[in-house]
């Protein structure tokens, strides 16, 4: 029987949009991995065979609006553990913390209630994309804010080239991704 390349696989499934949003830009479109249920299923258990190894094992897992809620809540269910969304500012309607970081042309926020997690807790942070890293930056340090130790960041697709990846490791937060697209 032929080896299976999970990593290569969930690559192949990956929709490249030329020029999109802009000219010049290729979007790595995930929705093809989410559509075909076995694709989906393949996407899903590698993060799950991952976490579930003890040491890596979370108390809750943290998803980053929009994509990560996907991800992370099925992830979060397989688990057997809690999710918490981190949202954009102003979706969330209890009381909330929130974390404002750089984009390319301006600002943006993101929130997260300030019950989601408890002082202590291991925290799986996800999304689908590494890019800049602002926005896994942010989701950092609003658990940190509450007490939690964010684990592991983890997304389905790396863009080492925008440097975000980098500049994850370098503030001390381990990376977990499935598919790189460096050098496309």
């Amino acid at each position: 029987m032929p080896h299976f390349d999970v990593n290569q696989y969930l690559k192949d499934n990956i929709r490249t949009v030329p020029d999109w949003p802009a000219p010049g830009v290729q979007f790595r479109d995930i929705t093809p991995l989410l559509q075909n249920p076995k694709v989906f299923r393949v996407l899903i258990d590698a993060f799950v065979h991952r976490y579930m190894d003890p040491d890596l094992r979370p108390d809750v897992v943290a998803g980053l609006d929009a994509r990560g809620f996907i991800l992370g809540a099925v992830v979060a269910y397989e688990l057997n553990v809690g999710f918490v969304p981190i949202r954009k500012k102003g979706k969330l309607p209890f009381t909330t913390v929130e974390e404002t970081y750089e984009l390319e042309y301006g600002s943006a926020t993101v929130e997260l209630h300030t019950d989601a997690i408890k002082p202590g807790h291991r925290v799986l942070l996800i999304d689908d994309l590494i890019a800049t890293g602002g926005t896994m930056m942010a989701g950092k340090k609003l658990l940190e804010k509450l007490g939690g130790t964010v684990m592991e960041g983890a997304a389905i697709v790396d863009l080492p080239e925008l440097g975000g990846s980098d500049r994850l490791r370098e503030s001390g937060l381990p990376l977990f991704t499935l598919v790189d697209f460096a050098g496309h």
